[in-house]
């Protein structure tokens, strides 16, 4: 029997295609796509409004963000130049990147009549939940709507008849800033996913998912699939051997630069500080980040990949330093400042989500910890901080998490109706350690 050889361009190709027959010429109401990491949400978001324009189908598209309202703007005039799109935008002064004001193409006001006429208008969720007195549009697109409440879903709703909603499953549920376990269990619980809402009340709707990470390496894919997507399986875009990460300086033998090494090699390192209960801000942890990423830019770090047949440089820009908090992502900063390092993006997982790197550095949410709380173990923290890299992710940490993890009794109440999150926090970071043990160096600073 000849076995079929997976053809991630293919697959990815009959996927949207599906998708957008679908959105285009289905009658359902809605249509959800469930993307991994790096799978080219934004290049299908894109597509879609492209397509409907051209069909000549009125399009609201709605961002969790400014930034990726922004985004979405520039790629859709690289695209399509001559597409007049509508960028809708709050009265503030910043509320929108003024390299948009140069583009012939597009216009920008606060009011959404303004902008009607125009074939696609796109912005922020908060801003379109105060749109009033105007004619719905035929389509609407929902991007990254995993990280929608369902109250910001609810207040647009009246604006569109059909949408597609695409977002990641797998990384952090929405955030609220208050409270919510009132509506626990409820269909109509408003701190829940615009995604999980819709289709707890219309079950019968369309849904896709998208089968590569364009992203994420072949050393990376199957444990991210494995660990965080075990009912929606993905497959990388590249095989073994399509991407290198190489160093023109050889390593002096040091922990940093034996697990700098050991990931470059096999896509992953782990580097373990000696089992103890710390502050959140970890001198020897924040330390060892700073001199994972000093080594990595002394050395001459340069990847070769698909993108392109000669090395490049992995430069300050393209490394990131993933933590939980944003006391420990300051910390970074300035051990990173005291080794004279600028440029890095060094930040938490709810800010480094959607975003991509060549190489990235995390400190591991439940190293040092004495407990493991709610916070710590939610399954897309750490998902989001194991999936930014398109070639290595080096993960520091202190001996004993996984003692952690057993020693660990759950503690949340149990409440009736609520779907349970699978895989889970703890059975998550398992995966994922046992994992990572396969490439420990061992640091004793």
């Amino acid at each position: 029997m000849t076995r079929e050889v997976f053809d991630p361009s293919s697959a990815a190709a009959e996927a949207t295609r599906k998708i957008l027959k679908d959105t285009l010429d289905g009658e359902a109401r809605g249509v959800v796509v469930d993307s991994p990491p790096g799978a080219g949400k934004s290049t299908l978001v894109v597509r879609a409004a492209l397509e409907l324009a051209a069909a000549g189908r009125p399009l609201m598209v709605v961002a969790q963000t400014n930034a990726q309202v922004d985004d979405l703007v520039l790629r859709l005039a690289e695209k399509e130049p001559e597409l007049p799109v509508g960028r809708l935008h709050a009265s503030d002064t910043d509320s929108y990147d003024k390299a948009l004001d140069a583009l012939d193409n597009v216009s920008t006001s606060t009011k959404a009549a303004d902008l009607a006429a125009l074939p696609v208008v796109i912005s922020t969720a908060a801003k379109w939940g105060h749109v009033k007195g105007v004619e719905p549009w035929r389509h609407a697109i929902v991007d990254e709507a995993y990280q929608m409440r369902s109250d910001a879903l609810l207040a647009v709703a009246g604006l569109f008849e059909r949408a597609l909603f695409v977002g990641d499953p797998g990384q952090l549920d929405p955030f609220s800033v208050v409270g919510a376990d009132q509506w626990a269990g409820l269909s109509y619980d408003p701190s829940a996913s615009a995604v999980s809402t819709l289709l707890a009340h219309n079950p019968e709707l369309p849904q896709h998912r998208l089968p590569v990470s364009w992203r994420l390496p072949a050393s990376a894919a199957p444990l991210v699939s494995d660990a965080f997507y075990p009912y929606t399986p993905f497959r990388s875009g590249t095989g073994p051997g399509d991407r290198r990460l190489t160093f023109g300086v050889p390593g002096d033998a040091s922990a940093p630069d034996r697990v700098l090494d050991e990931a470059a090699e096999s896509g992953w390192g782990l580097l373990e500080l000696p089992a103890r209960h710390t502050p959140r801000t970890d001198p020897e942890a924040v330390r060892a980040c700073a001199l994972v990423v000093r080594r990595l830019l002394d050395r001459g770090a340069a990847t070769l990949s698909e993108r392109s047949e000669h090395p490049a440089p992995v430069t300050p820009d393209r490394v990131a330093v993933g933590t939980a908090h944003r006391d420990q992502a300051a910390a970074v900063r300035r051990a990173l400042a005291d080794l004279g390092v600028a440029g890095v993006s060094v930040d938490t997982a709810n800010r480094l989500q959607g975003r991509e790197y060549d190489v990235t550095v995390v400190l591991h949410p439940l190293s040092g910890r004495p407990d493991a709380t709610a916070f710590h173990l939610e399954t897309g923290r750490l998902c989001v901080l194991a999936s930014r890299h398109r070639h290595a992710c080096v993960v520091i940490c202190r001996e004993g998490v996984t003692d952690l993890l057993d020693e660990h009794p759950s503690t949340e109440p149990v409440q009736l109706g609520v779907t349970v999150k699978f895989p889970d926090g703890w059975e998550a970071n398992h995966a994922v350690l046992s994992h990572l043990s396969e490439h420990r160096v061992r640091h004793r600073p």
